[in-house]
């Protein structure tokens, strides 16, 4: 039925990273009951009609050994108030990962959060990004859910990043595949019902102190927006996304060596070029004989 797929995105919206447990499967399996079907698909698609999840994940670069994921989350009054126990039970829990990565969370609001986890290099970058976003903890504790509960949507998320480097610099590349298909809302004759967009809005970005330059490779390649040193990409619900991306970034650790370097050999120059030959200077003198 047409409402059962509008039911099992928005049971994907409450429920990412498996951060609302079995319960709330039980819960939105009885919201959506047939005898209350038409009731909800009229409030449905009223927020279809408004939007309602503004979701944006930055990735932000200072050198090679320092950043932060930043992620901003703003809810739609009109989801919270149709369903604002789950949301804030949600919100909350996303809160409590955050500590468990090491990051901070601000409380703007009841509805928005501004989320701060630090990385100190790139593999624990890679690391937290898709601990953070990974959806099998979810496919664990949905096996002891009902049959219905099994049929969520599978958001696949993951996240790459290569660097190699060349003793000053590093150079990166940063591939991240985002899979939104099952997102796609469709009606059971296969027409489409309503735009996914309208409910989501979804954006990635990337911020490095010298830019990136984009690659489109592939068919799913999303092309960004240029925004200075910072690339913007709008992800697309119900379809595969995917940013591949190359961009240098300063060695701190090379930088520090070449200063040492430096400092000794110029130590070495000023105290043979302009300072008496020690081997003369304290060299003993002959004894003077009569």
């Amino acid at each position: 039925m047409n409402f059962s797929k509008l039911g099992k995105m928005f049971m994907w919206l409450k429920r990412p990273l498996d951060l609302l447990g079995v319960t709330m499967g039980r819960s939105i399996k009885r919201v959506f009951s047939p005898r209350k079907s038409l009731l909800w698909l009229v409030v449905l698609t009223s927020l279809l009609l408004s939007g309602c999840v503004k979701y944006d994940v930055s990735v932000n670069f200072n050198h090679s050994n320092s950043g932060q994921l930043v992620q901003h989350i703003k809810l739609g009054e009109r989801l919270t108030s149709f369903s604002g126990d789950y949301i804030y039970a949600w919100l909350d829990s996303i809160e409590s990962r955050t500590r468990k990565l090491e990051g901070k969370v601000s409380r703007i609001s009841q509805e928005e959060i501004i989320v701060t986890i630090p990385f100190s290099n790139g593999q624990e970058l890679q690391t937290k990004f898709n601990e953070f976003f990974n959806t099998h903890n979810n496919q664990k504790v949905a096996a002891t859910t009902s049959e219905a509960d099994s049929e969520l949507p599978k958001i696949e998320s993951n996240l790459l990043l290569f660097q190699n480097n060349f003793l000053l610099l590093v150079r990166n590349r940063l591939i991240y595949d985002l899979d939104l298909r099952s997102l796609a809302l469709i009606a059971s004759k296969g027409n489409v019902l309503a735009d996914a967009g309208a409910i989501l809005d979804l954006e990635f970005s990337l911020n490095t102190p010298w830019g990136a330059k984009n690659i489109q490779l592939t068919e799913n390649a999303v092309e960004p927006e240029k925004q200075g040193n910072q690339l913007l990409w709008r992800l697309q619900p119900g379809e595969l996304n995917h940013i591949e991306v190359v961009f240098w970034l300063p060695s701190p650790l090379g930088i520090g060596a070449l200063l040492i370097i430096l400092f000794v050999w110029g130590g070495l120059y000023l105290r043979y070029t302009f300072m008496p030959d020690p081997r003369v200077q304290f060299a003993p003198q002959p004894t003077v004989t009569e």
